[in-house]
């Protein structure tokens, strides 16, 4: 039978190394109040946890309940994953470990980054590569993750990854999946910022009315040229999963697969033209494009983004590309 570890991201605050490296995102801080409610929030187990710890332990697994402040209490958990040692001295994962793990998360963010944990640890470096690694990628077959969303699914269009990829919710049907259901294997976007992306990225930003505000960047897709930098961009999505295909009632993304091993970008660009009487006219042309990789060469001192639902800000040229098939997750 298998060992479990169920493992939850802590308070940020409490940690001597630092944050869990989900952007103010541990324990849902991205979005719960500060204060009692929050902390309280983050030392006592949530319902679902302690639901699937028990919906677990009645199947027979020994199940162990982790709550990792730090990305070095991260990292402690998922040395458990490693392999046997290995003539190159790698650190490489187990496929066939007697160890599951399953992620508690209040938000994408929080998976997210468990899952640049394990990047950082089993990703060897440029001058080690070795013999076994597939060539078009940088990491190997990543371990399979059990998710355990600790909110309802969300209704509308902003879904989280559970609900994009159909995993189960209910605490017993997540333990169920994870000891009975099979790998399903998802790209990974990695980036030269040295994160990495499952859902997607949103570059843009709104003033205080909602208005969208203009901004100039060089937006390339495997040499496809979307925006040369000199034109206004209203918005910028590039797209693992569909969490961005999106902005309100503009379809950005048209069809995203995270598991066709390619990366779909998509810029939203107000274009003025004339009517035949003469009328100035603006309409927004989305220009879309598929590829292995997508650069974006801000023009502007900084541009806002979201990137799996955490904020930040670029101010220089950042990267990404795809590892195909180089993570997973444990589904009925």
């Amino acid at each position: 039978m298998y060992d479990v570890v169920l493992l939850t991201l802590g308070s940020e605050r409490d940690a001597p190394g630092g944050g869990c490296g989900s952007g103010g995102a541990c324990c849902g801080g991205a979005s719960e109040a500060a204060g009692e409610r929050a902390e309280e929030r983050c030392e006592t187990p949530r319902v679902p946890v302690l639901a699937c710890a028990d919906a677990l332990t009645a199947r027979g697994a020994r199940v162990e309940t982790v709550t990792a402040r730090s990305d070095a209490e991260i990292d402690e958990v998922l040395a458990r994953l490693d392999g046997p040692p290995r003539a190159d001295d790698l650190t490489w994962p187990d496929p066939d470990s007697k160890t599951r793990l399953v992620v508690a998360t209040a938000s994408d963010g929080q998976l997210r980054a468990v899952l640049r944990r394990l990047v950082r640890r089993y990703a060897p470096p440029p001058s080690r590569r070795p013999a076994d690694l597939p060539g078009n990628r940088t990491v190997p077959d990543l371990p399979p993750v059990g998710v355990l969303p600790l909110d309802p699914a969300r209704s509308g269009t902003a879904r989280d990854l559970a609900a994009q990829l159909g995993l189960p919710r209910d605490p017993a049907a997540v333990a169920a999946a994870v000891l009975d259901g099979t790998a399903r294997r998802l790209d990974l976007l990695r980036n030269d910022g040295g994160s990495v992306t499952l859902d997607g990225a949103l570059l843009g930003a709104a003033d205080d009315a909602g208005r969208p505000l203009h901004w100039r960047a060089r937006v390339e897709v495997d040499g496809i040229l979307l925006s040369t930098g000199e034109e206004p961009i209203m918005a910028c999505a590039i797209g693992n999963a569909g969490g961005y295909a999106r902005l309100e009632d503009v379809v950005l993304l048209a069809d995203p697969d995270p598991s066709d091993g390619r990366v779909e970008v998509a810029v939203a660009v107000p274009v003025v033209t004339r009517s035949a009487l003469g009328r100035k006219r603006v309409r927004l042309e989305v220009r879309r494009a598929r590829g292995r990789a997508a650069a974006v060469v801000p023009r502007d001192e900084k541009v806002p983004f979201l990137d799996d639902g955490v904020e930040g800000e670029l101010s220089r040229k950042r990267s990404w590309w795809t590892e195909p098939g180089a993570w997973a997750v444990w589904t009925a």
